[in-house]
């Protein structure tokens, strides 16, 4: 059987598709199938050693980005997905699979279009509220769709879309007492509190922005664990540098530019409240059972994280700042709000615990294999 995983090149993307090949692998197991051939079709392989350790051959492919305003790149990524295509078509036809996994993004729209017209099977999963333009094209025509929140399901036609959840790693899902966590992240005061800051994969400058500058006040309260995106870090750490320079609390900051599974891991089971952009990190906070607020970003495509974050709160699992509101005051209520009230945490972590899915990876997978296998005969 061949199975072709196609996505955008960000986190949220990938790793729920990882988490989906990883369970492939344990049904061809169980199944005892004798040949399962994954391939990772994208214009970036994300993270090739953990193509590699699931057994994932990774293919490059060109993409260009759709953008709703001006920009010279438009012109350039046109041609980029004419290219693209073409390769797709190529790779497809040669290795014609018996079913292609869409998680949605730009980069996948080659692959979707050229299994489209092979009539391969496809299934899609939506992470978002608000499903992105490719997702709501390729809905059309999979066999199979799968949201991880309900509101999702109106976008795609009637009866095709089933609430799965978010396919999550195993690997970062278990957070009780992980060895080692206060030795790496060298935080051994059990009585102060621990603030987890993310802000996505790519980092967000204006989460970075409002914590650097609120640094002086939480530190005298907190830790805290900050992911400041790979671009950021530098100016992080020499701004927080200089603010904390003299403070007896200077070392409570603990700034990193990326968390791999297991620093993510080891700093979820320390954290007692997690700030975050309201993306695909929403269903890893819930698997954790952690409180959150959640800071949705204003720009994203079809306001689909303003649309996360309150589908989200709905829950009783979190709290919600908008991006324009986001300040050092504000930020500091509510987490003092939350921490300084554990009947309400309590409560916050409990709704996050029953938001989580943890059956969406095999679900996924299982829907994969069973429509791979049938089209193979």
């Amino acid at each position: 059987m061949k199975i072709i995983l196609t996505g955008g090149g960000t986190g949220g993307h990938f790793y729920p598709i990882l988490a989906v090949a990883e369970q492939l692998r344990k049904i061809q197991k169980e199944e005892s199938i004798t040949e399962l051939k994954m391939f990772f079709v994208s214009a970036d392989p994300y993270d090739r050693k953990e193509l590699e350790r699931v057994g994932i051959e990774y293919k490059n492919i060109m993409s260009g980005k759709v953008r709703t305003y001006f920009s010279i790149h438009t012109f350039i990524d046109f041609f980029k997905t004419i290219i693209g295509v073409f390769q797709a078509f190529v790779f497809v036809f040669m290795n014609y699979p018996d079913v292609v996994f869409g998680k949605g993004g730009y980069a996948s729209f080659p692959v979707l279009l050229a299994a489209k017209t092979f009539r391969i099977p496809i299934i899609i999963h939506e992470s978002d509220c608000v499903p992105g333009r490719v997702n709501k094209w390729a809905g059309r025509s999979a066999c199979r769709v799968f949201v991880s929140f309900e509101e999702a399901m109106g976008h795609f036609p009637e009866g095709k879309a089933e609430l799965s959840g978010r396919p999550i790693l195993e690997s970062i899902t278990d957070v009780e007492n992980v060895p080692g966590a206060r030795e790496f992240l060298h935080i051994h005061d059990r009585d102060v509190p621990v603030l987890l800051v993310l802000g996505g994969s790519q980092g967000s400058e204006k989460i970075n922005s409002v914590m650097i500058n609120s640094l002086s006040e939480l530190t005298k309260k907190y830790y805290i664990i900050h992911q400041t995106g790979k671009n950021n870090i530098l100016a992080a750490k020499a701004a927080a540098n200089n603010i904390l320079r003299g403070s007896e609390y200077a070392d409570r900051y603990k700034p990193f530019d990326f968390l791999d599974r297991e620093g993510m891991r080891r700093a979820a089971s320390l954290t007692d409240l997690v700030l975050s952009r309201a993306g695909s990190t929403i269903f890893e906070i819930a698997a954790w059972g952690k409180a959150s607020i959640l800071v949705p970003y204003e720009y994203a495509y079809g306001d689909h994280q303003h649309h996360n974050a309150f589908a989200y709160a709905r829950t009783g699992a979190c709290r919600v700042i908008e991006d324009g509101n986001l300040s050092t005051s504000i930020l500091m209520l509510e987490i003092e709000n939350i921490l300084n009230e554990p009947i309400l945490k309590e409560k916050m972590e409990k709704a996050a615990r029953n938001f989580h899915k943890p059956d969406a990876a095999i679900e996924v997978a299982v829907s994969i294999a069973e429509v791979g296998l049938a089209h193979e005969r």
